[in-house]
């Protein structure tokens, strides 16, 4: 019998992990406001909002929950009805159910972290969030972490990949971060955190234990000034502008993925090299003759243009 997953947030992280868990032979429903957006995925679309008690009831039984929701503006109350209040609605709902879900995963933030000192942070690191952000974070990561079904956090750090590139056009722009203090900058991804939740619940399925809390972040917590230097270098392009940011959103931590490695993910994209390469490939930002060298490697032609 097919495992079921059901993804509650389906957005561009849902979807590339339903696709991949699609593909794995799983059935995969996932709910979200605007469901036109699946179509074609193969993913058993929902239209739902989190906090209603009576759209969750109706849902049906599944295997392993994914709760990926996302406030839908950067203001304390959206904050605090997607985090804490949607996810204690989602466990109380499916905590009374006959048949429980195996696992559920919370798809949490490095924002849980207040550090800001360049100081390397893990799972067991102290968490004394400064923002709202960060705190209703980690009281959703609590109300988890206390309630009778199993459950895992997952700290994503920066998410970046396809559509995801404000650091590219910043740079793009001739803007570059200073380069001292070094500010330490953390990220991951679209593609490894799709990857990691789907390893994760594999392990769930093959019965393997698993950690409360799993720090994602790839394997390089580089200085941002080093990351936009390298990304000017691809683009060829001069950044005389220093900019500095804000004090209220100053950040500078180094996270450490060893905890993920041991259970043994292994990063498709390990440094933001190897994923920065990727997305100025696929979204076209390289200068024309990187396009063109690209091309003679991989043996295409190119396109001539019709009269």
């Amino acid at each position: 019998m097919k495992k079921t997953t059901l993804i509650l947030g389906c957005g561009d992280i849902g979807t590339q992990l339903g696709k991949q868990l699609i593909d794995a032979g799983q059935r995969v429903i996932g709910a979200r406001r605007n469901v036109a957006a699946l179509d074609g995925t193969g993913i058993e679309a929902v239209a739902l909002d989190v906090t209603d008690e009576a759209a969750l009831a109706a849902l049906p039984d599944a295997d392993i929950i994914v709760y990926s929701v996302t406030a839908d503006r950067f203001e304390e109350s959206a904050y605090e009805a997607a985090y804490p209040t949607g996810l204690k609605t989602v466990l109380q709902a499916f905590g009374s159910r006959k048949k429980k879900p195996e696992r559920i995963f919370f798809v949490s933030s490095t924002s849980v972290y207040a550090q800001q000192a360049g100081e390397a942070v893990d799972e067991t690191t102290e968490t004394e969030p400064h923002g709202f952000s960060g705190t209703l974070m980690r009281e959703a990561e609590q109300a988890l972490l206390a309630h009778d079904l199993p459950g895992t956090a997952l700290r994503f750090s920066g998410i970046y990949g396809p559509g995801r590139d404000r650091l590219i056009r910043q740079v793009s722009e001739g803007r570059i971060a200073a380069s001292n203090p070094p500010m330490y900058s953390n990220r991951i991804h679209r593609d490894d955190c799709a990857g990691v939740i789907a390893h994760l619940i594999q392990l769930t399925l093959d019965g393997k234990p698993l950690e409360p809390i799993y720090l994602a972040s790839d394997c390089d917590s580089a200085p941002l000034h080093e990351v936009m230097a390298w990304i000017a270098q691809r683009l060829k392009v001069e950044t005389p502008d220093v900019i500095q940011s804000p004090l209220r959103r100053r950040s500078s931590k180094r996270c450490n993925n060893q905890r993920l490695l041991d259970s043994g993910y292994t990063f498709r994209y390990p440094t933001f090299r190897e994923g920065y390469e990727d997305v100025l490939q696929q979204g076209g930002f390289l200068p024309a003759e990187e396009k063109a060298g690209a091309r003679k490697k991989s043996g295409a032609k190119p396109s001539k243009a019709k009269a």
